[in-house]
């Protein structure tokens, strides 16, 4: 069934026109709603069967999400006061998902949010996957595509980017069990691997410096934090045309010990390094 909706998907993906056919208007809008239901999702992450350590990206469901759009016409949804003009549709029904929303805390249709997930006045985009347990605290936003992971904490202020274009582009990853503290910036497709844990003020982008100064020497990365890992905000001198000058980067001070609950609270996971954020 599967790669039939793909089929459909890359042809008219590759022949606009084919997005008047009703075969090719069904297939987009039951892949929107696989997604929102959480039957498929943007990114699988990696097969435990296999020894890469992979996420594999499913342009084609991208190019749905992004066929969507012209299919669908503005239309005006009254909750209460409040008046929203769009074309795409909230999700619905959170007490059967087992999903606590908090006013005004919004989701687009076509997102998945698992039982569990704790919503503060926030916001989720279409595309998007939540898991279970997560919290997406105050004013924090997950982009289009992004996934996050198993017990995540985003904490206020979050800024996860979003991304549909160029489908090829892997959207931003925050696995499981990691704490993204106050007023974070994660785009661009960056991975945050499992039980990292980003003091308030991160930015993170593909180019970033994420410079590991935990040995002798440093180390430099880019595009992703590694397991465990815990970060803080730094710069480092650059020299310019007009002179030297300090750049953004982000610093690995240490790691998650094994032995931190996962429970624990972000300043507790930096209270280890003397850390206060």
């Amino acid at each position: 069934m599967l790669e039939e909706l793909k089929k459909i998907i890359e042809s008219s993906w590759e022949k606009r026109d084919l997005i008047n056919e009703p075969v090719t208007q069904n297939a987009i809008r039951e892949v929107i709603e696989m997604l929102d239901k959480g039957k498929i999702r943007v990114a699988d992450p990696p097969d435990e069967r296999e020894a890469k350590d992979v996420w594999k990206v499913n342009e084609w469901i991208k190019k749905a999400v992004i066929l969507y759009f012209p299919l669908q016409g503005m239309e005006t949804t009254t909750v209460g006061p409040f008046e929203f003009h769009d074309k795409i549709a909230l999700k619905k029904n959170y007490k059967d998902l087992g999903v606590r929303v908090v006013p005004h805390a919004i989701a687009r249709y076509g997102s998945y949010i698992a039982s569990g997930v704790i919503m503060m006045p926030s916001y989720i985009n279409i595309g998007a996957y939540v898991d279970s347990g997560t919290m997406v605290d105050t004013w924090a936003t997950v982009g289009s595509c992004a996934q996050i992971g198993k017990n995540v904490h985003l904490s206020g202020g979050v800024g996860v980017g979003g991304v549909l274009e160029p489908v090829q582009a892997s959207p931003v990853i925050i696995e499981d069990n990691c704490f993204i503290g106050s007023r974070c910036i994660v785009v661009e497709g960056v991975r945050i691997e499992k039980e990292a844990v980003l003091g308030a003020n991160v930015v993170i982008t593909k180019s970033t410096k994420i410079i590991d100064v935990t040995a002798s020497e440093p180390r430099v990365i880019k595009g992703y934090v590694p397991a465990r890992s815990v970060v803080i905000p730094g710069s480092y001198s650059k020299k310019f045309e007009a002179g030297e000058y300090q750049v953004a980067c982000a610093l690995i001070i240490g790691k998650r010990e094994e032995s931190t609950n996962m429970k624990t609270s972000l300043n507790d996971a930096l209270r280890e390094y003397s850390l206060q954020v």
